[in-house]
């Protein structure tokens, strides 16, 4: 195993997939470590603090998805799907539980490199921002807010509030909602939002941009069955209206 300050955690419990995952990622270099069971995944979790893991959705015990579930009220690592099922909806359930991509089997160790470099680097750019929002800010004659009825973005702090109170929003759900709102009234296709908040080299699916886009509808919305303030323009994306 190769000695780094990232850590990958690969769960699955196929031994020869693991030899290879691990001989692959290797090259990265990172440190690996293994768990071959649900359990085994969590405690590992625990004790290793990884910046990444590739959780097979088929493990003994919890299953991956259950695994996934568990991890998303606890933490923000980001996961990796592993899947040898090719039904949508097992995706989609993945991708609602907070996964942050997925990979079917049998995949190209080239594009599953390329998958786990990508995430590293989010995770490094978001520790990056927690660090300087943990500085002390430069004082600022006045807050930059953006308000839209009962609704408040308040970007000098990175918080959001409804009805003066704050929302616990993922990082994500937060990028993608000051997207939106700082280009209120525009038609944004999700590819577009997919390149804007996750960035250009981000491989998943635009389907991410629609999970976490009801995902922000059930929390600012008065009625997320019929959206006021972000708007489906059918065929072309979604349109913030306040």
């Amino acid at each position: 195993m190769a000695a780094s300050g990232k850590k990958v955690l690969i769960a699955d419990d196929h031994p020869q997939i693991l030899e290879l995952l691990e001989a692959y990622l290797e090259a990265l270099p990172v440190t690996v470590s293994v768990a071959r069971d649900g359990e085994a995944t969590l405690a590992a979790v625990e004790r290793e603090q990884p910046d990444l893991i590739l959780l097979d959705i088929m493990l003994p015990g919890l299953d991956g998805l259950e695994v996934c579930r568990i991890l998303r009220q606890e933490m923000n690592v980001p996961i990796i799907m592993l899947t040898a099922r090719t039904d949508e909806v097992d995706k989609v359930v993945g991708l609602e539980l907070g996964a942050d991509d997925y990979i079917t089997k049998p995949f190209s160790m080239r594009e599953l490199l390329a998958r786990v470099k990508a995430a590293l680097r989010r995770q490094r750019l978001v520790r990056e921002e927690v660090a300087a929002e943990a500085q002390p800010a430069v004082p600022r004659a006045q807050p930059r807010t953006m308000t839209f009825g009962d609704l408040t973005l308040d970007l000098g702090r990175g918080e959001v509030r409804l009805r003066g109170e704050p929302l616990r929003l993922k990082p994500k759900e937060y990028e993608l909602l000051v997207y939106l709102a700082r280009n209120r009234g525009m038609v944004l296709s999700r590819d577009l939002i997919l390149q804007r908040v996750w960035g250009w080299d981000y491989i998943g699916a635009s389907r991410t941009v629609d999970v976490h886009v009801r995902w922000l509808r059930e929390k600012i919305e008065p009625d997320p069955s019929n959206p006021q303030r972000i708007v489906t323009v059918r065929g072309m994306g979604y349109r913030f209206e306040g």
